[in-house]
This record gives C-alpha cells, structure tokens and sequence, in this order.
C-alpha cells in the first residue's frame, strides 16, 4: 500500500547543499539555536559561518573525505554547528550516546572506524578511556567548551584554515547513528545524504513547521529523531530550535513558557508527566499549541489527557534509525485521527504488512510486520552483512520488527513487537496493549510489561510499576484486579513490582532487556 499523500520531489543533492545554498534571506539574524538555560544564541548566518569555520578546522586536521568522526555531548547549538562542520568537510559523523560508559563509547569509535572525538569537559572522565581503548590517542580527543590539555572548538574556529573544496554527493554515508536495530547488540546504521535529505522533504509535507515556529530539542540530538525532526527540521524550515542539554520537568516547563515554544517533540515518558504531575499547572503553556510523540507508542487516552490539559492538538508518528527515522505520523491537519495510531505513510512511502509466521501479506485490519519501502530506507548496517540481509529484503523493504494494523484509510496503528509478544498458553499477549491499560489508573505514574516464567514453566504477564505520589497504598492485587477487569483472561498480569522508575532509553523506549536482567539476576 502506497501512501495517500502525493510524491514530494527529492533534490539530488548533499544535506550541505539542501540547507545551505540558497541562504538564509530574511532569516539570516533570526534565532536558529539558541540554549534554553543559558540563552547562548546562534542567528542562521552566524550558524552557517561557524559550521564552514568548523569545516576548514577539521579539514587543517587532516579529516577530509569518508573520514569518521565522533560527536559525544548533550544537545548544546554547537552539537548541530559541529555535525554540519563535519558534513561540511567531507566527514561522517557517527552520534554517540551521552549516557555511555568508556566501554560502550569504545565499541563505537572502533566499529565506526572513527578517527576523531568530540566531546564537553564534564564527558571526559569517559571519553578518555574510551579514546584509548578504541585505539585513539589523546590529542584526537577535542572539547566543546575550553579545556586544559585538549584543543576545542575555539581552536577549530580559529584556525584560519581555507574552507576545504569537497564533492559531497547524495549518495554518499552522512551519518552513523548506532541502533539495536530489530534485535541485538547495537550496529551502525549507515544514512547517506539523500536519506537525510528525503526525510526532511516527506516530513516537510506533512506539518506546518515555518519560521515562526519554536521547537523544544531536548530528545537527543545523538539520536535520529532528535537529529532529523528537531535538529535538521529547524534548520530547513528556518524555524527555532530550544535546545536542553538534559531533561528535567521543572526545567523544560520553565523553558517552554519562558521561550513561548509552540512545538512540544516528546517520548511518552514526558507525556506521562504532562498529564499527571501537579507542578504543570504552576506554568503557563498557553503557547503550546502542537506536541508531537514519537519514539515509542503513546496510549491514546494518555494523549488526549494532555491535549485536554494544555489545550493543545496531540499528534503521534512512527519510526526508526534505519529509516532516518520518519516512515508514518498524524499530519498537523489531521487531529481527528484516532491517538492510538500513528497516521499515514509520508510520502514516497510503500508499507506491507505480513504475516510472521506465514509470510503472506495481510490486509486492512489484520495484524502483520510492517515493511517499509522508501528514500529514507538506510543503505545497511556497517560491517554487518548478515544483519542488513536479515532486515532489508532484495526489493528494498525494512522488515520493522513491529506488528501493526491498518484500516482502509490508510491509517497505521502500532501494536507490539515481534520480539515482545508474551506466548500464554498459546494466546499472543502484547505488552505495549497492558502497559497502555496500565498508565489509565490515576495511582499509577509508568509501567512496563514482560513475559516471565510461573512456577510451571508457563509465560506469564508481569507488570512493573511506578506508583504517582499519593498513591502509596496501591498493591499488587489491587493492580492485577484492574486489569483483570478489562482484559480477556489470558491477559490478564500475574505479577507485579514496584519499582522507583522504569528504566529507559534516552529516546524514551523502554528496556525491557534491564527489566529481563533483574529477573535473571
């Protein structure tokens, strides 16, 4: 099935090209970053000036053509400044996840084959490490902010190197974020230009981003869905981009009214505490006026609390790394639509849906794995044949990994993984239906939901909980009879913990290898 809305041209050229060319116009002193908790500020023309200062800085290193390098730091303007210096150069930059150990941040450089580290001072104690043990020395490893011992991006800027003269085509890798992919150990996922490039024009038709709009970035840019729809969107639609370098409620609030940001990019876990937490409503959000999930599924009623509390329109979309991320999301005009699903195709797109066990393609309203064909589809995963081929087919599909339905309009609903799914006594129990279930009761704040095994060897459901404040009488019966009393008996939850928070991905997704851990543990 084709998406219903029309093909969008795709320029043939570099991200570089795409953003860049045609100038800024009247933006050019407009506010393109600016940090939300130090009102440091770059205007579009001092932004473009930086990343071409950048560019001549690494290149007077010695980073040209296809040459890797490293971004590992929070979401400052100067992580977007340095990601586009290094497109700008001939380089790849492969975004590495600030919460990283010395050991993870180690695996990357060296399976990235990165030849360079850029980081913030407080990182190091990390970096360092994780420099050496990849195989890079110390003089390699550059700072952001100004660092005894290490060169920062004051030296690059200042190098007075000439701009380097560099044939970027479409074609060639821009990005190589690491993604667990499907399943396993994390992989680089290898996105060209015109990837990049394609996804900004198939997001670009579904939304109404202009230039007057003010985007809250604190998803990080590290990952795709932070790089691609808050980071590169900005940018493209010449809008503004608020950046934090970490999330925290009171923080963002604060932020959000004081900035007057009127497009709210969330993971549900934010979702959650927009709906719930008494301390939204000492802040004036009346700018809001779009807040868009992505990330991982938001249960439909959640949304619409928050729709009703900030008076604002909830939309939802759907993604991954291997597809730059965007494949389906809520068009900005389409706040009708049903919370639970996550839109439409974009444009350019082609979706199936088969069935895992049998291989055949099934129709509107039964479930089966998404495919998706399109520009945004990654090339593959580095140095990862097997992986690519057992993710991307011959005709170009990326098999998602996640279960979905479609209805006859063309809308998408996303309803478990293939991986996720609880066997109980030969019925499919999807975890992401009871942890939906889950965060409906008001004395629950999260949850997360596992197949464990009883003392019989059967999977079971088990629900780990996050009790709201005022709520610490809630038990595990009491838990087990609320979902009892809405669900067919072979969903019901058998088992339930407490826990002080549900452990999460920076995106937002939850971990339920962690969760599996504890119990194994």
């Amino acid at each position: 099935m084709r998406s219903p809305y029309p093909d969008v041209e795709i320029p043939d050229v570099s991200l570089t090209e795409f953003l860049f060319a045609d100038g800024f116009g009247d933006r050019a002193d407009a506010t393109a970053f600016v940090d939300g908790t130090t009102d440091d500020r770059l205007t579009f023309a001092d932004f473009h000036a930086m990343t071409e200062k950048i560019a001549a800085g690494l290149a007077a290193r010695g980073i040209g053509k296809g040459d890797v390098v490293a971004l590992f730091a929070p979401n400052l303007p100067q992580w977007a400044a340095l990601f586009h210096g290094i497109l700008r150069a001939g380089g790849i930059v492969t975004s590495a996840n600030s919460m990283y150990t010395a050991g993870e941040l180690a695996h990357q450089l060296s399976d990235s084959g990165a030849k360079m580290l850029i980081t913030v001072s407080s990182f190091l104690e990390r970096a360092v490490p994780g420099a050496k043990e990849a195989g890079l020395s110390e003089d390699v490893v550059l700072t952001i902010d100004a660092t005894e011992g290490h060169d920062s991006l004051a030296d690059l800027v200042s190098s007075g190197a000439p701009v380097p003269e560099i044939a970027t085509t479409a074609d060639d890798t821009a990005v190589l974020p690491y993604s667990s992919g499907t399943t396993g150990l994390a992989k680089g996922v290898i996105l060209t230009h015109r990837n990049l490039v394609a996804n900004l024009c198939q997001v670009a038709a579904m939304g109404d981003v202009s230039p007057q709009t003010k985007i809250m970035a604190f998803l990080p840019f590290f990952h795709i869905y932070g790089m691609t729809v808050m980071m590169n969107q900005g940018l493209h639609r010449r809008a503004t981009v608020v950046t934090m370098p970490r999330f925290d409620l009171e923080q963002f609030l604060s932020i959000t009214q004081r900035y007057e940001v009127d497009r709210l990019y969330i993971a549900p876990p934010v979702a959650v505490a927009l709906a719930k937490h008494p301390i939204v409503d000492s802040y004036d959000l009346s700018c809001v006026k779009t807040v868009f999930s992505g990330a991982a599924p938001l249960d439909g009623e959640l949304g619409r609390v928050v729709a009703r509390r900030l008076d604002c329109t909830v939309l939802q979309g759907y993604g991954m790394t291997e597809l730059s991320p965007v494949s389906h999301c809520m068009p900005d005009d389409r706040g009708d639509l049903d919370l639970n699903s996550s839109g439409f195709a974009l444009p350019n797109i082609e979706c199936k849906l088969v069935d895992p066990a049998t291989g055949e393609e099934v129709g509107p309203g039964e479930r089966g794995e998404l495919w998706v064909k399109g520009p945004n589809v990654m090339v593959g995963y580095l140095n990862n044949t097997d992986a690519t081929d057992a993710t991307k087919d011959a005709e170009g599909y990326l098999h998602t990994g996640d279960i979905a339905v479609v209805d006859d309009e063309g809308v998408y609903s996303i309803v478990d993984r293939v991986k996720e799914l609880i066997k109980y006594k030969g019925y499919q129990v999807p975890p992401a239906e009871l942890e939906a279930l889950l965060l409906t009761h008001e004395w629950i704040a999260d949850a997360a939901v596992i197949g464990v095994k009883d003392a019989e060897g059967e999977e079971v459901p088990k629900a780990f909980v996050v009790v709201q404040p005022g709520g610490d009488g809630l038990t595990d019966e009491a838990v087990m009879s609320f979902v009892a009393e809405r669900v067919a008996p072979h969903k019901k939850v058998r088992v339930v913990e407490f826990l002080e928070q549900i452990p999460k991905s920076a995106s937002g997704k939850i971990l339920r290898k962690d969760l599996r851990a504890r119990e194994n543990a």
